[in-house]
């Protein structure tokens, strides 16, 4: 491989800021190793462009694992996954890699290698980029051969404790860049990548911290809950605690051994000692006492693989029949004094490893292959090390085990030496802490019956925590309005009650009368009590064998009982359970209270609430009927009024157009009569001759028969005028029939004709018509030619508002919007029919300045309108809206926004589903 120091410009220095940024941003951005070791090598073997670029990571042992790569196109098998054993990197390289940070080329062509140390090795400062070459090994350059390397540059990874800054860093790993064919690098290529290498030295140290601060963490937590089950009230949870230490340990098996009371907790595999040794626990065999005996206080004794100790040679047999292999022993002393051991087993395993060249079928990697000796390598009888972390965390479990024991052996010594005294202390613990739980339990319903106001939830609340109290089979709560259960809380597979009716014979309406006076009923025994024999049936028949009741009074009246059932035996209830019981039924009063007051509440807000609703109706109601009115009269009004003028118009046209024809012929005539007095007399008198040029004769004859033509034009264009009024009117077809709604669109915009004409102020209208194959729909042919005369009106306004028409500039407040300019003003219009045929779309828009959103929310709002008075209604869009929607069961749709015109999205059915309402 040739050096050159060659710079290739600015596109290469900004490759080489592009991909440190890129490396600090994946250092910043993610916690996961790997993650950003595979984005390293993908980066930079694009910014080298080499064939494969891969990270080699060494383990414990010295041999090594390629853990990421990149490869270009394939010119180079993968070595991903592959391990190297330790023969593979000479260890005179590996030192070098680590004290002068020694970068390596190797220039396969040549046989040479270049090197290029990051320090110098008696100073240990920094030195400039340099490379000096000597031969490199040949089976070096066979090795790569075979791989089809000719070029490869090395760069090392180191490891700095960032927690130890006294700590030496360690060969981590390599950095190494291959390619298919001859390569020259450059200087900055080098400082490149060993900047790469930082900052993965960077992101390896704060993986090494994520791992020791969540391993740490972990041995935390674990210390953690096994304290919490060791010091748990009021027995100590060491069988937990035990399960819960072999789990931290990833065990398979463990035990805990108590020398003063010979208890032996275990867990998981066990080892058994065979018959014939003096005893069958372990713990007591002699040589493990003696062990035990030798050990000093805090030591923690670990090892991979029991069979290879000395000293468990014979209680080694105990381990045979298991899969046992590893085992960690806690000696467990108090002041000095030896208590228990605690016993940790990890399971053997096997091992397998693949060396590199097994992976591939490769014609490429069969010599490196051939290079090992082995390259399966199995080993049997194998068990997980035992870590630093696992020795800390055992170390930790040494104190709180050794308290915890010695502090229940002194708890079961103070309890043999004192058990009547305890069994007092217990007996008045017990009341005392019973009657904070009662305080605790009214506090809590108190609270609760604070906290809601549903009356169902409360209840269920108090006989759930009466029943727990209580610890009876049975609570019920029981209403005298209804004569029903209203809530229960069971306990066991005692039958339900809920919803049950008590008879009214069995309990006289005296009854009441003593519980409204504060009556409690106590029943130890339903056989036994003073009752009558319809009442002791009842009971019976409900399985209670003993009940307390106590009366749930609302004021001077009794609204309900609370009761509680005791079905498995007798019992004698206590004045304290007495009480307690009397207490929850008088704040079960104050929960009924509120409830009913927030009832009441309730109710009246409904009732003002629907009172509100139906005003609100019946004003919508009235708007509807208000407009309907105005729309009947409007529209009652313009028919007559259209009728009326296209009749009075009719006649005199009819007339005028009847007799133009006659005229025309007239006058043909009359003209042919002349010509045939030029034809015959050519030289006429001189009176006459002089009348002729009088009156331009010739111009005469010329323009008489145009002036007849224009006049047929006109009367022409009248007589369409009427056919459109009467066509728009529609009075004559009133009923719901099929039409042609292009026809109604033409006629409309016939009658809109001098308003998209062109003047002084304003530029003409444009019109597109798009129309499409439509067939007729069955409609009110009156009322839909309204709706298009309403739309085209709003849209011509929005036209002469954007293009400034002085006339019309008072009214922009209608549309919402600024004044806007638009060089040509256009409305198009498109027709089309649904896929199925059954639905017939027409759009309508306009190029103005659009709406608002405000404006757009309420513009079919029946009187909604911006315009001054007496240029609008606010009726307009609203009729149009409730003709399309309620008259033809249709959709309509507005499209506006400021500046970009507005669109109306009218959609009816063809033939409707049912007959139109009018």
């Amino acid at each position: 491989m040739i050096f050159t120091d060659k710079s290739k410009g600015l596109q290469q220095s900004l490759d080489q800021e592009s991909l440190l940024h890129q490396m600090i941003n994946q250092i910043r951005r993610s916690l996961d190793l790997q993650e950003i070791l595979t984005t390293t090598v993908s980066q930079v073997r694009l910014f080298l462009g080499a064939d494969r670029v891969k990270i080699y990571r060494f383990d414990t042992d010295g041999s090594g694992e390629v853990i990421a790569e990149s490869i270009h196109e394939q010119r180079l098998p993968s070595l991903l996954g592959q391990r190297f054993p330790v023969g593979d990197i000479p260890q005179e390289a590996r030192e070098m890699f680590l004290l002068v940070g020694q970068r390596s080329i190797v220039d396969v062509a040549n046989r040479k290698i270049g090197l290029s140390p990051l320090q110098s090795k008696e100073t240990g400062k920094r030195l400039e980029t340099n490379i000096y070459y000597r031969q490199v090994d040949p089976c070096h350059i066979q090795y790569l051969e075979a791989m089809g390397v000719q070029s490869s540059l090395v760069v090392p990874i180191l490891d700095c404790d960032l927690q130890e800054q006294s700590a030496k860093p360690t060969l981590w790993g390599l950095l190494v860049a291959h390619q298919s064919e001859p390569r020259k690098i450059l200087k900055r290529e080098i400082k490149v990548l060993q900047q790469v290498a930082d900052q993965v030295e960077i992101a390896i140290a704060q993986s090494n911290l994520l791992t020791a601060a969540r391993s740490k963490q972990e041995r935390e937590a674990t210390i953690n809950r096994v304290n919490t089950l060791l010091h748990k009230l009021p027995t100590i949870q060491l069988q937990g605690a035990l399960e819960e230490v072999i789990t931290a340990f990833n065990g398979v098996g463990g035990r805990l051994y108590i020398e003063l009371s010979q208890e032996l907790y275990t867990w998981g595999d066990q080892p058994t000692l065979p018959y014939e040794l003096d005893n069958n626990i372990i713990e007591q065999h002699p040589l493990w006492q003696n062990w035990m005996a030798e050990c000093k206080q805090g030591n923690v004794w670990a090892t991979t693989n029991l069979y290879k100790e000395p000293h468990l040679r014979v209680l080694a047999l105990g381990f045979f029949s298991t899969p046992i292999r590893g085992l960690m022993v806690i000696p467990l002393h108090y002041r000095e004094k030896f208590i228990g051991v605690l016993s940790i087993f990890r399971s053997e395993f096997e091992t397998e490893i693949l060396w590199a060249g097994r992976c591939e079928e490769n014609r490429r990697q069969i010599l490196p292959q051939f290079s090992f000796e082995l390259w399966r390598e199995q080993k049997k009888g194998q068990s997980a090390q035992w870590k630093p972390e696992d020795i800390l965390l055992a170390q930790a479990l040494y104190d709180h085990f050794s308290m915890a024991i010695q502090q229940q052996y002194m708890f079961k010594e103070v309890q043999t030496l004192n058990a009547n005294l305890e069994l007092r202390v217990q007996e008045q613990t017990y009341e005392l802490e019973k009657s904070l739980l009662f305080t605790k339990v009214l506090k809590q319903v108190t609270e609760h019956i604070r906290g809601t106001l549903d009356l169902q939830t409360t209840l269920q609340s108090i006989v759930r925590e009466v029943r727990a109290l209580l610890n009876s089979d049975r609570v019920v709560i029981f209403e005298l309005k209804s004569k029903w259960v209203i809530v229960e809380e069971i306990n066991g597979n005692w039958q339900s009650v809920l919803g049950m009716n008590a008879p009214g014979d069995c309990f006289p309406d005296e009854f009441s009368l003593l519980y409204s006076l504060g009556r409690i009923r106590v029943i130890n025994n339903v056989l036994t009590a003073s009752l009558n024999d319809c009442h002791r049936e009842f009971l019976q028949s409900l399985q209670v064998q003993a009940t307390l009741i106590v009366p749930i009074n609302i004021g001077i009246e009794v609204w309900g009982l609370l009761i509680a059932h005791e079905c498995e035996a007798p019992r004698d209830w206590q004045d304290a359970e007495i009480d307690l019981l009397q207490q929850l039924g008088d704040q079960a009063a104050i929960a009924i209270q509120q409830a009913q007051l927030y009832e009441q509440t309730c109710n009246a807000e409904t009732e003002a609430r629907n009172q509100a609703a139906q005003l609100e109706h019946t004003l919508h109601e009235l708007q509807e009927t208000q407009t309907k009115l105005i729309h009947t009269e409007k529209m009652s009004g313009l028919g007559q009024l259209v009728a009326g003028v296209a009749h009075e118009i009719n006649n005199p046209i009819n007339f005028i157009y009847g007799n133009l024809c006659h005229a025309s012929d007239y006058t043909e005539q009359l003209l042919e009569i002349l010509r045939l007095y030029q034809l015959h007399y050519p030289h006429p008198h001189s009176e006459i001759k002089a009348a002729i040029q009088a009156m331009d004769f010739e111009f005469l004859v010329e323009d008489l028969p145009k002036i007849i033509t224009s006049m047929q034009v006109g009367s022409d264009r009248i007589r369409s005028i009427v056919l459109s009024l009467r066509s728009f009117s529609r009075l004559d077809e009133a009923e719901n029939k099929c039409v042609d709604l292009h026809e109604g669109i033409d006629n409309t915009l016939l009658i809109l004709q001098h308003r998209l004409k062109g003047n002084g102020e304003f530029p003409p209208i444009e019109v597109i018509k798009d129309y499409g194959n439509i067939p007729q729909v069955e409609c009110y042919a009156g009322q839909m030619n309204q709706v298009f005369m309403n739309i085209f009106s709003n849209a011509i306004d929005a036209l002469e508002i954007g293009n400034g028409n002085e006339r019309d500039k008072e009214n922009a407040q209608y549309f919402g919007f600024s004044q806007y300019k638009y060089p040509m003003p256009t409305i198009h219009i498109s027709t089309r029919v649904s896929a199925d045929d059954s639905r017939l779309l027409i759009r309508i828009n306009d190029n103005g300045s659009g709406m608002t959103e405000e404006v757009k929310k309420r513009i079919f709002d029946p009187f909604y309108t911006t315009k001054p008075v007496g240029k609008g209604t606010g009726l307009g869009l609203a009729i149009s809206y409730q003709i399309i929607v309620e008259k033809h069961g249709g959709i309509m749709e507005c499209i506006s926004e400021v500046g970009k015109g507005t669109e109306f999205w009218i959609e009816i059915p063809v033939k409707p589903p049912a007959k139109i309402d009018r």
